[in-house]
């Protein structure tokens, strides 16, 4: 995690502040070179790399005013970057097809290493839908997840004030700068999360409202989750683009069905019809995410811990709630697999971490 005055941070920045140059141009050229590195290549540098002449001159070029003012809000207090080389990046959207390089986050950068359930649905909701979005996120925030969603009006606001009605833990995914607040209205809801939960983006400060926006802030919902409820949800709305999203990062789809006579239930019926699980009460999404059950982990007896060493603690923060090989975490940890799986025994024993089938772990405390 950085901050204003890490020495990587403005270099982190620059590459966001490219003219022209993308999230998959920038991975890609992180696929070869540091981000000093690439703000020291040359031209012949970037040509190898079969970049036309006007991404090489937006290389060469960052936009440096940009930059200065994306380090100013990173020196106010509560906000952070989270970089894609970041152990306490969330491993759980490292692993999908397109990780956003860079996250913004104001307030508490550690929920988003913890397990999410996302909700999502209409932002014209009936109100018995705002009132089962609402009953959901409290019972899966008791039961210890983090409730996520995109701050959007409806089904995704009332998702988190339930989560927030009940101390619980919830994270807004913004399609703007974390410096405005989309829609407006909900100004007291951002300030709410900043301060109980987590605000975050990929986009950096001064960004505002763009319709092309949503559908890239909709992945990392879908990718930050574990599983994702969809709440009342028309025909060819966003919430579909998400829970297609969730379904191609492997995450489990729930719907909540309706009345064939109700537009609102279509799109709910439809990913049922296309193998979404039918969701009633919040315990059908236990029963199907067992293992992430956070209740019932709780419920279980208590195995003896000793206090981790910083490299065993570093590799436990690399393991997600989800399955992920072992090849994965000696890819992303920079550890031989001796050490690794060295590691991984102590991390099951003490039973932070429990094996599953494949020869995959996943994190259960």
């Amino acid at each position: 995690m950085k901050d204003a005055g890490h020495p990587e941070t403005r270099q982190w920045l620059a590459l966001l502040r490219m003219p022209g140059i993308g999230g998959k141009s920038v991975r890609r050229l992180l696929e070869h070179f540091s981000p000093a590195e690439v703000l020291a290549a040359s031209r012949a540098d970037l040509r190898s790399l079969d970049f036309s002449e006007r991404q090489i001159d937006a290389v060469l070029q960052p936009d440096w005013q940009r930059v200065d003012y994306d380090l100013a809000w990173l020196a106010q207090d509560g906000n952070y970057l989270l970089t894609l080389d970041d152990q306490e990046y969330p491993a759980q959207l490292r692993e999908i097809a397109d990780p956003p390089p860079v996250l913004f986050v104001k307030g508490k950068p550690e929920l988003l290493l913890e397990p999410q359930l996302a909700i999502v649905g209409s932002r014209n909701p009936s109100p018995p839908g705002v009132d089962t979005a609402t009953e959901f996120a409290k019972a899966l925030a008791e039961a210890g997840y983090t409730v996520t969603s995109g701050m959007a009006l409806g089904i995704d606001a009332a998702s988190h004030w339930g989560a927030l009605s009940v101390g619980g833990n919830t994270v807004a995914v913004a399609g703007t700068g974390l410096d405005r607040v989309y829609p407006a209205c909900h100004k007291a809801l951002a300030t709410e999360i900043a301060a109980k939960g987590a605000l975050v983006s990929e986009f950096p400060p001064g960004t505002t409202a763009n319709a092309g926006h949503f559908p890239k802030r909709n992945r990392i919902i879908s990718g930050l989750c574990v599983g994702l409820l969809v709440v009342e949800a028309a025909q060819q709305s966003g919430s579909l683009i998400t829970a297609r999203l969730a379904l191609e990062q492997n995450r489990e789809v729930f719907a909540i069905p309706g009345s064939i006579h109700n537009p609102l239930a279509r799109g709910c019926n439809g990913l049922i019809r296309q193998g979404a699980k039918l969701v009633e009460t919040a315990e059908d999404i236990f029963e199907e995410l067992g293992q992430y059950n956070q209740r019932s982990m709780r419920a279980g007896p208590e195995l003896p811990q000793t206090v981790l060493d910083l490299e065993q603690q570093n590799l436990l923060n690399l393991i997600p709630y989800s399955p992920t090989t072992v090849d994965t975490l000696v890819r992303n940890s920079g550890w031989a697999a001796e050490e690794v799986s060295s590691m991984l025994l102590v991390l099951e024993l003490q039973g932070y971490i429990a094996g599953v089938a494949g020869g995959s772990y996943l994190r259960i405390k």
